[in-house]
């Protein structure tokens, strides 16, 4: 069983943490990782910079500015997390923009995060039905998860047929906003995380966006089976270090 299977099938709210690879210093990235799960984190995010993020706020899009011009590529953050599972246990995705993983060829991509431990992906700009048609094999033979994103915008006929092709979990977007750009929930989201979960859908939700402290974190667990946290723990690595991880994810969990 994939390791995102095993862990969304643990009774505990699960805590993601999002950061972008080869950010603040090109070879922080396995540092972070190893810190995150000393400290709790139930599964990673790695951020695969591209020059244009549409998802994401300012926070995110510095950080892959950086990055880049640190010279973070696919090919370097494979050969960085080469052996990462001689060391961490727990669930990884690569999280990037679909015109890399073109450039570099799909099953290529695929057949590399296999290699080294990978367990999913998520990819924003890859449209759902092109995955089903064009992809979907590819993912398999590799045993990938691909995660996809809801908004409170998508139809909920949609949501049915994301949720029918899914095998890990649903990213619920918290908002139709970039990351970073809020903190906490209002009326209206608390709406649309009711909405879905009166849906019962096969698959569990983890929410991301607006997630930034304990409280937002204890407000979107209410409704979902986890929550993804990115930009306010890159403002942490950004002022504190990479080796100061603990002590932002503790205040997550109140640990």
């Amino acid at each position: 069983m994939n390791r995102i299977n095993q862990k969304l099938e643990e009774s505990k709210r699960l805590l993601s943490i999002y950061f972008t690879a080869g950010y603040p210093n090109l070879n922080d990235t396995v540092t972070i990782i190893q810190n995150l799960e000393k400290s709790g984190v139930d599964m990673i995010e790695i951020g695969l910079p591209f020059s244009d993020p549409l998802a994401d706020g300012p926070t995110i899009q510095a950080s892959s500015t950086k990055a880049l011009q640190n010279g973070m590529t696919s090919e370097v953050l494979f050969g960085q997390l080469k052996n990462i599972r001689e060391t961490v246990k727990i669930p990884l995705i690569i999280m990037g923009y679909f015109n890399p993983i073109l450039q570099f060829g799909v099953e290529e991509f695929c057949k590399k995060c296999s290699e080294i431990g990978i367990d999913g992906l998520i990819i924003p700009d890859l449209p759902v039905d092109v995955y089903n048609d064009h992809y979907k094999a590819t993912f398999e033979k590799y045993g990938l998860v691909n995660v996809f994103l809801i908004t409170p915008q998508t139809s909920n006929e949609r949501i049915r047929f994301i949720d029918s092709i899914s095998t890990g979990f649903i990213y619920m977007v918290s908002s139709a906003s970039v990351t970073g750009s809020q903190s906490g929930f209002g009326e209206e989201q608390t709406n649309y995380f009711q909405r879905i979960e009166k849906m019962n859908l096969n698959n569990p939700q983890i929410i991301g966006f607006g997630i930034s402290d304990n409280t937002s974190f204890t407000q979107a667990t209410e409704y979902a089976k986890g929550a993804i946290i990115g930009s306010a723990f890159i403002k942490h690595v950004t002022s504190f270090g990479v080796n100061d991880v603990d002590k932002f994810v503790s205040k997550i969990l109140k640990a």
